[in-house]
């Protein structure tokens, strides 16, 4: 056990808060918006035709998840809430993710990136179908994790099984305006107070200039959004090397005011400013879009919620690391077939922080290219959030079964693969 002093614990803290939306939130705000203003230029026309082409979903779900970084697969999640994909899209998309971890192999290792992933998606592909086809035992799965803890939705009631062909739906009588708004993802449009049950005089009073304060810390993250995507880039250009907390006009100045005030603007959208602007519900597949201001307005909606997940998963993993002293990435770099087994397991842990150091490891020679694959296979990187957000044992389930691939990959690379050894690909 190692002391953590109040200088480790601020750095820890800035740290994190900083590197979580440079390194994720700027890449997942991209890849939304994108498929955000795909739907607003196609008025919904894809997610229909997801719904029509069932036999289809699984390899979409796989290539939203091919995709670098998370926001594809996230895409996935908030579809299969809805009812519109299938349990096997889910995984197939989770299994094709290589979270923002894929950057940095990219960066370093481009030609292990092509075999990893690529690897990665057909088994994505295969194993989405088979589960949508045969089931895998989804149902005994889903019953055992019923036995560890009641499964809740975000309005905290009971729900059913994730085997039953489809999401652990509510099973509660909605009156006819909560029915439409659960099934089409659109909220009030009257402005309400962001905490909820709070309506007095004072807020009331206050809620036109919150109202105007949040459009503009809107408009606001989304500058810093693209400030981080930049300083992401470069970040990733240079070899993901050491960045110094720093206000000058330089690199470093640029990353560090990016990611200190991006994560700030997307917790107040998250916890406050979604209640006054009229988009509060994260994580909810919208059909159309009325304009482009109101598609940038969601897909900052949807990627704050993703921030406030991902600076949660850095600290604990990061004060976990300097408090137990153990290296978890490090696990996998064991002897023999114990690098992929270690390597998959550690992609059960949501979030792209562990694997981000993993790729790194990897790209300093450090780990064997089966660990990498199946790494790759394993983790849902910040995918897993909104799931987790939403439908708690759908997306334990989930994650269970991203690991099954994993192992099986991972394992026989081990033994077949002529270049697994450590180091390979790397630039």
């Amino acid at each position: 056990m190692l002391n953590l002093t109040l200088n480790d614990a601020i750095d820890i803290f800035v740290f994190s808060v900083r590197d979580g939306f440079v390194q994720v939130s700027a890449f997942v705000a991209v890849t939304v918006l994108i498929f955000s203003y795909i739907q607003y230029r196609t008025g919904g026309r894809l997610v229909t035709y997801l719904t029509e082409n069932e036999h289809m979903q699984p390899l979409a779900g796989a290539l939203l998840g091919l995709t670098p970084g998370c926001g594809g697969a996230i895409i996935a999640m908030p579809l299969y809430i809805r009812g519109t994909v299938s349990f096997g899209t889910v995984i197939a998309a989770l299994a094709a993710t290589a979270g923002d971890s894929a950057f940095v192999i990219l960066a370093l290792a481009p030609e292990a990136a092509a075999y990893a992933y690529g690897l990665a998606f057909i088994a994505a592909v295969l194993f989405g179908y088979s589960v949508d086809r045969y089931g895998l035992g989804v149902s005994r799965v889903d019953r055992a994790v019923s036995r560890i803890s009641r499964p809740v939705t975000d309005g905290g009631f009971a729900t059913k099984n994730v085997a039953d062909g489809g999401p652990s739906i509510p099973d509660f009588e909605m009156d006819a305006h909560a029915h439409q708004r659960a099934e089409t993802g659109h909220t009030d449009r009257t402005p309400r107070p962001g905490v909820r049950g709070v309506k007095d005089r004072f807020v009331q009073r206050f809620t036109p200039a919150l109202t105007t304060f949040s459009h503009l810390v809107h408009v606001g993250w989304w500058v810093l959004a693209f400030a981080g995507l930049v300083a992401g880039v470069l970040y990733l250009a240079r070899g993901a090397p050491e960045v110094p907390v720093a206000f000058t006009p330089t690199f470093f100045g640029l990353f560090t005011v990016a990611g200190l005030l991006g994560t700030t603007a997307s917790f107040y959208l998250h916890f406050v400013g979604r209640g006054f602007i009229g988009e509060g519900q994260a994580g909810r597949v919208r059909d159309d879009f009325k304009s482009a201001y109101e598609t940038l307005q969601h897909a900052a909606m949807e990627t704050s919620m993703v921030t406030v997940w991902v600076i949660v998963a850095y600290l604990i993993y990061e004060y976990a690391i300097v408090v137990s002293g153990i290296e978890i990435a490090a696990l996998a770099a064991a002897a023999g077939v114990l690098a992929p087994v270690g390597g998959a397991l550690l992609g059960l842990i949501p979030g792209c922080a562990p694997q981000i150091v993993f790729a790194q490891i990897y790209a300093e020679g450090g780990l064997p290219f089966s660990a990498l694959t199946a790494n790759a296979i394993s983790q849902d990187g910040d995918a897993l959030f909104p799931l987790l957000a939403i439908d708690v044992k759908a997306a334990i389930v989930a994650t269970i079964y991203t690991t099954i691939p994993a192992l099986i990959v991972g394992v026989a690379l081990h033994y077949v693969w002529p270049y697994s050894q450590f180091g390979f690909g790397v630039l």
